[in-house]
């Protein structure tokens, strides 16, 4: 007999564990799929979440490794930016371990996980699986896509997805650092940035992420920073954009598989969570009230635009931004925001995870104007 499942959720990411987790805290019946065979593994991930993103994930601190009070943009020329809050603005974390957290928890809420189960399919309110078992099918009521950048789903159902994908490489080695401080490169990938992020015990990680040459950029720039060799190597894609329709035929899409990636930094925790509780508050309402109309899917996308849609979209129209921004710009701009009054703004209006506002007050500053003002025609002027 198949199993049946008022929610499956495919992936058990942060985004997909925190969707189980609230749906079975509800009272309905969950699955979660996990293709790996050990949650948090392969790590795919910088691991450095602001203080509001860990909040969102609801555990321990565990997997804490360090803490960072600010970050200092390097450019090309040498000149840097150094920004310093002087108390802790983000953490740097054991993905792994966090991962694993979020998953038990979840567990603990009453949701199944079944590891090495892959999602290969959707057929009418069915999954598809393979894996341990073989080839297996659950039915579900709700199917909420928490399965990636590369989303099977998405593509079974011919999705159109988000509009840029980057690949990204980092690597972990010793390496004496200021433990404090995240150091920011814009020059290490034109069309992103590269960065080092101190993991604590005399250890950082070093990576950066782009569309073109990045194996290329990426030796060069471990090479410039003098990482030793002892590195441990991350690989992973990253989405930008959120693709067009985040719900289709009793599914809805959170997290990467939806493209809620941070288009600024390239982070996804908070995101994901944001968008996971979204879709799990519309599938306990869908099945309470028994109705899984996209009309009434439409709720999710209504939730997550209200949320954090503002905060995506000008995201996205900086990133476009930013691959107009010549190295002399760069530098230029760098000199210019090393103003006291700017760094002071930056400091206290500055959110990791909703950049609106600081973007806002930063490109009204005259001093900044003047490198900004050929893209604000684009459409960033209606977000001031």
């Amino acid at each position: 007999m198949m199993p049946a499942y008022d929610v499956v959720v495919a992936g058990a990411g942060p985004a997909g564990s925190a969707a189980a987790r609230a749906c079975a805290e509800h009272g309905l019946s969950v699955i979660c799929l996990e293709e790996q065979a050990g949650i948090g593994y392969p790590v795919q991930c910088a691991g450095l979440l602001s203080l509001a993103a860990f909040d969102e994930c609801a555990v321990s601190r565990h997997s804490l490794q360090n803490a960072v009070t600010g970050a200092r943009v390097v450019s090309g020329a040498g000149h840097a930016l150094v920004i310093d809050a002087k108390t802790p603005k983000a953490f740097v974390v054991d993905r792994g371990m966090l991962d694993r957290e979020m998953a038990e928890a979840a567990a603990n809420a009453g949701a199944e996980f079944r590891l090495k189960t892959a999602v290969c399919g959707v057929t009418d309110n069915r999954v598809i699986t393979r894996g341990i078992n073989g080839h297996e099918e659950f039915s579900f009521k709700i199917l909420i896509a928490a399965d990636g950048p590369r989303s099977t789903i998405a593509r079974t159902y011919g999705m159109e997805r988000a509009p840029v994908f980057l690949a990204g490489i980092q690597a972990e080695g010793k390496h004496d650092w200021d433990p404090g401080l995240v150091e920011l490169y814009p020059d290490a990938s034109p069309e992103f940035f590269g960065w080092v992020i101190p993991s604590g015990n005399g250890r950082v990680r070093a990576g950066l992420c782009g569309t073109t040459q990045v194996w290329e950029r990426f030796s060069a720039f471990v090479r410039r920073i003098g990482l030793s060799s002892d590195m441990h190597l991350v690989t992973g894609t990253i989405p930008l954009g959120v693709m067009p329709r985040t719900y289709a035929r009793r599914t809805l899409f959170v997290g990467d598989a939806a493209g809620f990636a941070k288009p600024t930094s390239g982070g996804g925790v908070y995101n994901g969570i944001r968008s996971a509780r979204h879709a799990a508050a519309v599938a306990v309402s869908c099945c309470e009230h028994d109705t899984f109309s996209d009309r009434s899917l439409a709720e999710y996308e209504r939730r997550w635009q209200a949320d954090i849609g503002r905060e995506l979209a000008l995201g996205y129209r900086l990133f476009l931004m930013r691959q107009h921004l010549s190295p002399e710009t760069i530098d230029q701009l760098i000199l210019a925001m090393s103003d006291e009054k700017i760094i002071d703004q930056i400091v206290q209006y500055g959110d990791m995870d909703r950049p609106g506002k600081i973007a806002g007050i930063l490109l009204r500053n005259p001093s900044l104007f003047r490198f900004l003002s050929p893209f604000l025609v684009s459409g960033i002027r209606s977000f001031l």
